[in-house]
């Protein structure tokens, strides 16, 4: 199974608000290659294509406190004040946490420490063009390869944009986010889950 997730910018999220298919509860989606293994993965990462991690993050802490992956103080920014994270260990992607605002409409953030598999994002790389027939790799962050992937394209249509992030070969975190209506098509949803991907990179690093 694999993931789902959101995000936003400050600007955006303020501005705009986020949400997601299920507001505030990040979604799984069937992964090309299904769980497999430690062995099995640790042959078979970096797939073809698929950029190595060359600096792994250890995000065992994380899987127990997913929502260390944002500071009270960066989710005030993204949210309005008096958000609080909601933690679900035993999602069936991997532990997940999802913020919802009441101040915005439909505002939400979400991230899942993945645990469907141990591919990394080679998970995403295998289902291009059959499961995600949106696939787009983005900018690294500080070394961090990115990818922006769906079922579909759903950047203009409904705001939305979901990425996965390569903290090491064998692991991956996602990111979503979904715009409020009136930002749809005025702002790149998957810009903004970039610019956020580095906070939440920053305090997986330690910067929390």
């Amino acid at each position: 199974m694999r993931r789902t997730v959101l995000m936003f910018s400050a600007l955006l999220l303020v501005a705009a608000g986020c949400s997601t298919t299920n507001p505030g509860t990040p979604s799984a989606v069937s992964s090309a290659s299904g769980t497999v293994s430690p062995s099995e993965s640790t042959s078979a990462v970096p797939g073809p294509g698929v950029p190595k991690v060359t600096h792994p993050i250890d995000v065992a802490r994380f899987k127990q406190e997913p929502c260390g992956a944002l500071t009270g103080s960066q989710v005030a920014a993204l949210l309005g004040s008096g958000v609080s994270g909601k933690p679900d260990l035993h999602a069936p992607a991997g532990p997940t946490c999802s913020w919802d605002s009441a101040e915005v409409s439909q505002a939400g953030i979400g991230v899942i420490f993945v645990n469907a598999d141990h591919l990394g994002l080679t998970s995403v790389y295998q289902a291009k063009d059959t499961k995600y027939h949106f696939f787009q790799p983005m900018e690294s962050v500080d070394g961090f390869p990115l990818v922006a992937y769906g079922v579909s394209d759903e950047r203009a249509t409904r705001g939305r944009c979901a990425v996965a992030i390569g903290v090491s070969d064998t692991q991956a975190v996602d990111l979503h986010i979904a715009q409020s209506e009136k930002n749809i098509g005025k702002k790149d949803p998957c810009g903004a889950a970039h610019d956020i991907a580095a906070q939440v990179l920053g305090n997986l690093r330690g910067g929390n």
